[in-house]
C-alpha cells in the first residue's frame, strides 16, 4: 500500500473515531464508576456501545485494561462483521468479541451492553433459583424484565456468545442473569444501561441480605409489581444519573474524558 493510501486510510479512521467522541466520554465515565462501585472484575469484563444505525459497529474497552484507568481515547472501535482485530490480543479480548460481537450482530435494538460479575448479582446467578422476587421498589423496577440463562456453556467465546444473544430478541428484556457466570445489562444508551446496572445490583443486594435473615419475604402481587415497574421505567427516562456522575469526575480533575 502506498504512503498516500495509508495516510488516507488513517485520516478516515481518525475522523470516524472522533465523530463518536460524546459516546466515548460517556462510556469512559461508566467504566470509572463501575470500578468505584466495585462492580468490575480485575481487568476482565466488558462494556460496548453501538455507534451506527444497524448496531454492527461498536465501541468497547481494549483487552486487559482496568476500568479505573480507561479514557475516552482508549476505547476500541469494533465491527461485529470483521474479526480482524481478534489477531491483536492487546486490542480485543476473544470473550469480548464472542459475547458483544454476537449481541450487536443479532440484536440491533440493543445499543449498549454491560457484562460484569458484580458480587451480589453473581451470587444470584449462582443460586439454583436465580429469580429476583418483587420485594422492594428496586427489585420491582425489573419485574418481568429479566431473563435467566440456565445453560452456561463455558467462557463466552463466539459459540457461547451466539447462544446468549439468541435469548435477547425481546426488547422488553433489560437484564440477563447468566447462570454460573454473572450478568448482562442492556439498554438504548450508556446512561440508561448504567442506571439499570446500578439499581439491579442494589436490588439483588437487598434480596440477598433479606434471604440471609432466614425470615419470610414480603413479596408483592403481580399487579403491584407490574404497576411499579412501569412507573419506574418512565421515571428513569428523566433520570440522568450518568451526567451527575460525570460532574463528580470533572470536579475531581479526572482524565476519563481525554
Amino acid at each position: 500500500m502506498s504512503d498516500t493510501k495509508v495516510k488516507s486510510k488513517q485520516s478516515k479512521t481518525s475522523s470516524e473515531e472522533a465523530s463518536f467522541w460524546p459516546e466515548r466520554v460517556d462510556l469512559a465515565a461508566a467504566f470509572r464508576w463501575a470500578a468505584r462501585f466495585d462492580m468490575h472484575e480485575a481487568v476482565g469484563n466488558h462494556f460496548s456501545l453501538s455507534v451506527n444505525d444497524d448496531g454492527s459497529k461498536f465501541l468497547m474497552n481494549p483487552n486487559l485494561s482496568h476500568f479505573e484507568l480507561i479514557r475516552a481515547s482508549d476505547l476500541v472501535l469494533v465491527d461485529a462483521n470483521d474479526k480482524s482485530l481478534l489477531g491483536q490480543s492487546d486490542v480485543l479480548d476473544a470473550t469480548a468479541w464472542g459475547l458483544h460481537g454476537s449481541l450487536h450482530r443479532r440484536c440491533p435494538h440493543i445499543r449498549c451492553a454491560f457484562h460484569l460479575h458484580p458480587t451480589y448479582s453473581t451470587a444470584l446467578a449462582s443460586l439454583a433459583d436465580s429469580r429476583l422476587p418483587p420485594i422492594d421498589q428496586n427489585s420491582m423496577a425489573f419485574y418481568d424484565r429479566v431473563i435467566i440463562d440456565e445453560n452456561y456453556g463455558g467462557i463466552a467465546l463466539e459459540e457461547e456468545g451466539e447462544r446468549c444473544a439468541a435469548m435477547l430478541n425481546d426488547p422488553k428484556i433489560q437484564v440477563m442473569v447468566m447462570g454460573n457466570h454473572g450478568i448482562l445489562v442492556v439498554g438504548s444508551s450508556v446512561n440508561e444501561t448504567f442506571t439499570r446496572l446500578y439499581y439491579f445490583e442494589r436490588a439483588v443486594r437487598n434480596y440477598i441480605l433479606a434471604i440471609s435473615s432466614g425470615k419470610p419475604l414480603r413479596i408483592v402481587s403481580d399487579e403491584i409489581a407490574t404497576k411499579t415497574a412501569n412507573g419506574i421505567e418512565k421515571y428513569f427516562k428523566t433520570f440522568n444519573f450518568l451526567a451527575k456522575l460525570r460532574l463528580i469526575l470533572d470536579k475531581e480533575g479526572s482524565d476519563y474524558a481525554t
